[in-house]
């Protein structure tokens, strides 16, 4: 009965509509002419900007002599093995200029002035300055991210930057824009960087007796409307230090031997990078957690982050694609012996001058860094006991195609250690965030640049390369005193021992990939394992030869662009 008592008025009510007559209304569109009435749509806008941030988690160590990925037809392990050309390049970042174009769309709605973001005056002009001055910034930091991956010498023979994109371009515009020279390209964005300096606030949340001059000498300043437009609330929003920090990085990136191999831009890197660390103690601020900032939601947290994403729900997502088969993961990323063999004993003497190191014995009196960032045969992980060699099991060199280790090896680090992915198909998970960038990372920058400049005694505002290095390898667990970093008296000696600590510092969160390129090294070493058989370790030379062709230091400019822009010079050799 209810039933038919609904149909009936189903009915009644369709007929009483066919009875009237209706006049459309529009479509609940927002156009792009009725944003200026709708501040929060515009800052939408701006946040576009913040997408396609490069992070930790992209594992092009596989294209390294660091790692070999386990799935066959893994970009990075594609490109490694000879595939990178002009029309698969997976490290390309050409499609960064998407977010070029928004941020410049944004600096258009702000320099317009049309739109209201406080009906109170000053508090909109606080609004203006620091969205402007992210806008500025992010726009520099794409166009850092596209540099690094396609500056390089152009078929002209001349060093070639990128185009350098100001304006918002409409679909049908102009793209037909040629490549900057290197140094016009670095030098445009480090005036953008500059300008947002200037309209930025060095920190959020700041209390009033330190907010930036810039703010507080504003006509009729006042500390509670400063506190709406520059709250805590947006602490993970780009800031004045995470612009200094992004200067430092690109001066060093401009400074490296690939490229200009000047004295300047490390000056420049060392000067940015240590007023950042001044401001947080020196030296003593390293955070003494801060190589395993991934480990717990405190770890996360933690001052190590310079700027990070939010923090997300508990996942799994890392750990199924890394660890062992036993654990019930897929073993995607293999350490090689490349890398394990960078981890000096546990005095810091790099193995190949220790007298203690025992290569039946590998695994003991080294470096706790290797404990924490490979699973070797015998480490435990995921609350069981991982045997890579002999006795196994489906953890063994090849046991399982595609899952089990190629190199003896399985990846440690980067994996939350309370994760569980059971038997049964349960899981429990735990949360886990991008970082976008690292304290360790800056005072390795301030090391590499001091030493470049004048050596590994040479201070920048009262730090030098050796105090970072004592800093960090003493943090690492190298006994004290380090009577190594000692010996070390000449400037190549201490560039060598920088790029290893930056390389187990660093490692597993994209950097290798870029630094060996910058600084010129060989591309093709041929990643190495290590294998237990039972009653002997055997070294396996050639887990997968490297096939990068000469010029491959430089990437290619995607050959679509190139083919549709007659102004846009190929870099050579592609």
């Amino acid at each position: 009965m209810k039933s038919l008592i609904k149909n009936i008025l189903i009915v009644l009510v369709f007929a009483g509509l066919i009875g009237c007559e209706f006049e459309p209304i529009d479509e609940n569109r927002i156009n792009f002419e009725d944003i200026n009435s709708f501040p929060e749509k515009a800052e939408g806008i701006l946040l576009n900007g913040y997408t396609s941030l490069v992070n930790q988690y992209s594992f092009s160590e596989a294209a390294t002599d660091d790692a070999v990925n386990n799935i066959l037809n893994n970009s990075y392990k594609r490109i490694a093995l000879g595939e990178l050309n002009a029309q698969y390049n997976p490290a390309s970042r050409w499609n960064n200029y998407e977010q070029v174009l928004w941020v410049n769309q944004f600096i258009d709605i702000i320099n317009s002035g049309q739109t209201q973001w406080s009906r109170d005056t000053l508090t909109n002009k606080m609004f203006e300055m620091r969205m402007k001055g992210e806008a500025l910034a992010l726009r520099g930091l794409h166009h850092y991210y596209i540099l690094q991956a396609h500056a390089g010498i152009g078929e002209s023979g001349q060093l070639l930057g990128i185009p350098y994109i100001k304006e918002f371009i409409e679909a049908d515009g102009n793209f037909n824009v040629p490549r900057l020279s290197f140094e016009a390209t670095v030098e445009a964005i480090m005036q953008d960087f500059d300008e947002a300096l200037n309209l930025l606030p060095t920190d959020y949340g700041l209390s009033a007796t330190n907010v930036d001059p810039w703010y507080s000498n504003l006509d009729n300043f006042d500390y509670d409307k400063y506190g709406i437009v520059n709250d805590n609330f947006f602490d993970l929003r780009i800031s004045g230090r995470i612009v200094k920090a992004l200067k430092a990085r690109l001066a060093l990136f401009a400074a490296s031997p690939s490229f200009l191999n000047s004295q300047t831009y490390y000056e420049i890197a060392a000067e940015n990078a240590a007023k950042i660390l001044n401001s947080i103690g020196g030296v003593s601020g390293l955070d003494p957690n801060g190589n395993e900032f991934y480990a717990s939601d405190a770890n996360i947290q933690s001052p190590e982050s310079l700027w990070r994403s939010s923090i997300g729900g508990n996942s799994t997502t890392y750990e199924k694609r890394m660890l062992p088969p036993s654990k019930n993961g897929n073993g995607e990323i293999n350490p090689t012996q490349n890398f394990v063999d960078i981890f000096p004993m546990i005095d810091g003497t790099p193995i190949s001058e220790s007298n203690t190191y025992d290569s039946q014995n590998p695994y003991a009196n080294r470096d706790p860094r290797l404990e924490k960032y490979v699973v070797v045969n015998g480490s435990e992980i995921s609350g069981g006991t991982i045997n890579t060699g002999f006795g196994g099991g489906n953890d063994r060199l090849d046991s399982i195609q595609g899952k089990s280790t190629t190199t003896g090896y399985y990846l440690k680090k980067l994996l939350h250690p309370d994760v569980r992915i059971n038997n049964d198909g349960t899981s429990q998970g735990k949360r886990h965030a991008s970082v976008y960038f690292r304290y360790t990372e800056l005072f390795l920058i301030l090391a590499e640049a001091a030493n470049e400049i004048d050596g590994p005694d040479h201070q920048i505002e009262g730090i030098s390369a050796r105090d970072v290095l004592a800093a960090i390898r003493n943090r690492g667990g190298i006994t004290q005193p380090d009577n190594y970093l000692l010996s070390i008296t000449t400037k190549n000696e201490m560039r060598e021992l920088i790029r290893n600590e930056r390389r187990i510092e660093l490692s597993f969160e994209g950097h290798r990939f870029w630094d060996i390129r910058r600084w010129g090294l060989p591309l093709n070493d041929a990643a190495r394992g290590y294998f237990f058989d039972g009653n002997n370790y055997n070294m396996l030379p050639s887990v997968e030869i490297r096939n990068y062709q000469p010029f491959a230091t430089y990437l290619p400019i995607p050959n679509s662009e190139v083919l549709k822009f007659s102004e846009l010079e190929q870099n050579n050799g592609w």
